[in-house]
């Protein structure tokens, strides 16, 4: 197995940016999530099928999960960002490209806890909807949305990536 080199990446004021406001949606969905807490009713949905329908429910105290989750996946990204050089990339890792590549591997980390933390707080908050009758469910296009939203990050930093071999 080939040594990748061992270099720190300072922040750049994007990726300041995107830790920044990674840090409000995480307060934000635990905000949210206890705020609400109070007024849900003791039974809420705790499972969506594939068209954002609530198919299984489950005791109040089950909307603390999804913030329990999110900052458990969110502290993992974080952490990894710390060590570039234990991540798998598409083209071989050398001195001169180290850099490169490594800030665009822990910028696409950093984007997908963004992306990660959103999607859980908008749960979180459809979850408090459709508990108290004003929503119903997560909406049809929840599924497709997330993959959207996951996936085409991914491939953009995979594709600048390759590019900047």
């Amino acid at each position: 197995m080939e040594q990748k080199p061992k270099i720190s990446i300072k922040l750049l004021f994007t990726d300041k940016i995107i830790e920044l406001l990674a840090l409000i949606v995480f307060l934000s969905i635990w905000f949210l999530a206890l705020s609400g807490y109070s007024q849900l009713p003791e039974t809420i949905p705790t499972h969506y099928n594939g068209f954002g329908k609530a198919d299984a429910f489950g005791n109040k105290a089950n909307i603390l999960v999804l913030p329990i989750v999110a900052s458990v996946l969110a502290i993992a990204l974080t952490a990894i960002n710390f060590y570039p050089h234990l991540l798998n990339y598409t083209v071989a890792i050398t001195q001169e490209n180290a850099e490169k590549q490594y800030r665009l591997a822990t910028r696409m980390l950093r984007c997908l806890k963004l992306i990660v933390l959103i999607i859980f707080t908008f749960i979180v908050y459809m979850t408090q909807q459709t508990s108290k009758g004003i929503a119903d469910g997560l909406g049809e296009w929840i599924l497709p949305t997330i993959l959207g939203l996951i996936f085409i990050p991914i491939f953009y930093f995979l594709t600048q990536m390759s590019k900047n071999s």
